[in-house]
């Protein structure tokens, strides 16, 4: 399975939070890990955060964003293109979507017509979850 990280389930993989043992259990499970490379800076702002708001201290958020880029290399990393930009364009318009996650969604959708395995799009978003599904694409159930 090819599992698709938006940044709502990437950050889950490295901050305990609600649902975080259904994104681990996912990526367990999965063959390939993917995100768009957006997602590197969305996993440090967001990150960064937490760290401002004091929800993770100094040592943990030095050690978190080690343990993220030593991570990130193994992530397939869907690049930007004019071909994505205008798709991710086309589903902002079309579902209502906030700017990156219609390019996360036009990621997910480049790589399931891409590849042969089955792509499981994980991200904790119900407009975007919405989206994937009207697209076809299989999306984690939970409820958010």
């Amino acid at each position: 399975m090819l599992l698709y990280l938006d940044t709502s389930a990437l950050v889950k993989l490295y901050v305990q939070e609600a649902y975080s043992d259904v994104v681990n259990e996912l990526q367990q499970q999965a063959d390939v890990i993917a995100s768009h490379q957006i997602a590197f800076v969305e996993f440090h702002a967001a990150l960064a955060r937490r760290h401002r708001e004091d929800d993770v201290d100094t040592p943990t958020f030095e050690a978190l964003k080690q343990a993220f880029a030593e991570d990130w290399v193994d992530y397939l990393q869907v690049e930007t293109d004019l071909s994505l930009l205008q798709s991710a364009a086309e589903l902002a318009e079309a579902f209502s979507l906030r700017a990156y996650d219609s390019v996360h969604l036009a990621a997910a959708r480049h790589l399931q017509q891409q590849t042969p395995l089955p792509l499981l799009f994980a991200c904790f978003d119900k407009r975007l979850n919405l989206a994937a599904k009207m697209l076809g694409m299989q999306s984690i159930q939970i409820a958010i």
